[in-house]
């Protein structure tokens, strides 16, 4: 039998098969073949005339160079390498992982957001954009201190968790001021507040129900709110503190 091409190089002289075979694959194609045959140990009896005592396969070849030949085409030149894990298991597998543990995050997404809705909204130019879970009945603030008064600074709070800003993160620009724990966040084009950080929930985000998408609000109760006398306000409410908790 006369051999031409590197990758018949390491074939036994006594593999029956035609007279001559041409064969041109890339180097490093034809040390990965050989490396993975010796390695493997799981050669054909008949096409090595012998059975060596297998060697345990490596978990997944690094290049799979043999799925491209088929054993119909050259039965008796190419032995076949049996792998525990072929390389569409693998994938297959780790598929189906992927979908439990979507599954598994989507059972969790309903489960935290249960009896909620899906608020879409933003600025008056469409440079902010954000989306918000909260109830479809709003409890509304109608805040009384120097600068919500001026700018009628309607909001209901969530915990920062379920608000996501879309887009707009660029077009966004802060006012402060006194303790500099509000963050009044206005749009630099448009100048709307659609959302601002409240200085009674700085973990949390007080949303402005009238920069929401129609269609999500089923009610809104407003509640107001002492801001002038602010320390007071919050030693005496109940629950406004709590409500950028989760």
């Amino acid at each position: 039998m006369e051999k031409k091409g590197a990758l018949l190089d390491f074939l036994p002289e006594n593999v029956p098969g035609p007279t001559a075979l041409v064969v041109s694959f890339p180097f490093t194609l034809q040390a990965e073949a050989k490396e993975w045959r010796q390695q493997a140990g799981c050669w054909e009896s008949q096409a090595l005339g012998g059975s060596p005592s297998p060697k345990k396969p490596p978990p997944e070849p690094h290049l799979s160079l043999f799925s491209t030949l088929s054993r119909s085409s050259m039965p008796q030149l190419i032995p076949v390498i049996e792998c525990k894990d072929s390389a569409t298991q693998i994938a297959r597998k780790a598929e189906e992982h992927q979908q439990l543990t979507r599954q598994s995050h989507s059972s969790q997404h309903r489960d935290e957001y249960q009896g909620l809705v899906k608020h879409m909204g933003g600025c008056h130019c469409g440079a902010v954009r954000f989306e918000v879970w909260a109830s479809a009945d709003l409890h509304i603030f109608d805040c009384n201190c120097s600068i919500c008064k001026k700018k009628q600074n309607k909001h209901f709070i969530v915990p920062a968790s379920r608000f996501k800003l879309l887009k707009g993160a660029e077009s966004i620009t802060t006012y402060t001021f006194n303790t500099h724990k509000a963050q009044h966040t206005f749009c630099k084009r448009c100048g709307v507040q659609s959302f601002y950080t409240p200085r009674s929930n700085p973990g949390g985000f007080g949303i402005a129900p009238h920069c929401l998408d129609e269609g999500t609000v089923r009610s809104v109760i407003t509640e107001e709110f002492n801001g002038s006398d602010w320390e007071k306000a919050m030693k005496e409410h109940k629950t406004i503190k709590n409500m950028s908790k989760e």
